[in-house]
């Protein structure tokens, strides 16, 4: 019960998250984006779980991106292609694949990444007692 608790509040501090980046950068959002990221934070959070705290932190961001990148893919087609809702498009851009995903964005996740490995780390050790967050650059 405990571990499904801490996995409800880091989903809602995700998606949280995700909802406010998204209305900061595009002015606005769609409630399968609260959704979106706070899974997206909840697998991120999974990383120092499967890998050692020596992992450095481009590798973590690069697992990171995959994570945003193909959860992205994946409600894309079901949300903008099977569903038809429409909610985003990014075949005007380059390196697209269904208009769903885009190299550009997934370089933007790579940084943005960033914090949320560091602000997944800090809560649990906050709010949770788990262990005290530790990081190598290379």
């Amino acid at each position: 019960m405990e571990q499904i608790f801490k996995k409800l509040i880091l989903f809602i501090f995700g998606g949280m998250a995700y909802f406010i980046i998204e209305i900061l950068w595009r002015g606005y959002s769609h409630s399968s984006m609260f959704i979106l990221g706070g899974i997206c934070f909840v697998l991120i959070g999974l990383i120092n779980k499967f890998l050692s705290w020596d992992t450095p932190l481009w590798r973590q961001q690069l697992i990171a991106t995959g994570i945003i990148t193909t959860l992205e893919f994946i409600f894309g087609v079901f949300l903008n292609i099977w569903l038809k809702l429409n909610i985003w498009d990014y075949s005007n851009m380059g390196l697209n694949v269904l208009g769903q995903i885009s190299f550009g964005y997934s370089i933007l996740w790579f940084f943005l990444s960033l914090p949320a490995l560091f602000l997944d780390d800090w809560l649990r050790w906050k709010l949770f007692e788990e262990e005290k967050p530790r990081y190598k650059l290379f």
